[in-house]
């Protein structure tokens, strides 16, 4: 987009050079305490648009939605029935939904894929793609009403090559993508979009869990990231912005890496 910049994003800051449309958009972001959640939902308070901060913490909520002035909600995207009392306490609050970014911590890691309780399965089916299912449900007919809604999915790089240690989000997370491809079609025609955002090796506390420390995991990305570096949650949030704007009207359906050329397919 000709014209469209932002202040350098490895500073931790966020600012638009032209209109985005999300100035008084109401957006909702899940797992928004901290990580990439966190950053998006700074990213969109910052263009404007109020905020309803959702998740499992409610300390974290009430901390992010200080931060940023929006408004904090505390909600485990793998309990099913929090759902509907969710969306109808920020659309009684906030107003309508505009923007919805479906985002949710990552579920357990396991080194052999085949050793992994059904109970972990089912609570990470019901996290990663049940519930941002049932949240669509609710607000996909009101975005169409309106003639304008847009959904981000925060998904992974492994939605796109499978990666050791994380079957979970292997098999779950292409899932809600394939199935947001389908809504991504039939509403397009009525000025709602359907995208996702899949962040490779990102500076967060999941990824330094991962990898034994922070400083390992930068280690790593040395020698293994085309990029030569972890990413920033603020390099995810600029993109998943401009997926949220006005401005992108015209892109649906589409999954973007944001993973400093790690993955190897196109």
């Amino acid at each position: 987009m000709t014209g469209w910049r932002s202040s350098p994003v490895r500073r931790g800051t966020w600012r638009s050079e032209v209109d985005l449309g999300l100035d008084g958009r109401v957006a909702l972001v899940t797992g928004a305490s901290r990580g990439i959640g966190r950053a998006i939902a700074t990213a969109l308070a910052a263009e404007g648009a109020r905020v309803a901060v959702a998740a499992r913490s409610a300390g974290g909520v009430a901390s992010v939605a200080e931060a940023i002035g929006g408004r904090g909600y505390v909600f485990d995207s793998a309990n099913l029935e929090q759902v509907d009392p969710l969306v109808d306490a920020v659309e009684a609050e906030l107003g309508p939904i505009d923007v919805y970014v479906a985002n949710t911590g990552g579920p357990p890691r396991h080194d052999d894929p085949l050793a992994i309780p059904a109970s972990e399965w089912e609570a990470a089916h019901r996290a990663l793609v049940v519930s941002p299912m049932l949240v669509l449900a609710r607000l996909v007919p009101g975005m169409r009403e309106r003639g304008f809604g847009r959904v981000l999915a925060v998904s992974s790089s492994s939605a796109r090559e499978p990666l050791p240690g994380l079957q979970l989000s292997n098999a779950n997370r292409p899932g809600l993508l394939a199935a947001m491809k389908l809504l991504a079609r039939e509403n397009a025609a009525h000025g709602v979009t359907f995208n996702a955002v899949l962040p490779g090796r990102i500076g967060t506390d999941r990824l330094a869990e991962g990898h034994g420390g922070i400083e390992a995991a930068e280690a790593a990305a040395r020698e293994e990231v085309p990029a030569g570096r972890l990413g920033t949650p603020e390099e995810v949030a600029a993109a998943a912005v401009f997926l949220c704007s006005q401005a992108a009207g015209y892109v649906t359906g589409q999954s973007l890496l944001v993973d400093g050329g790690l993955t190897r397919s196109w």
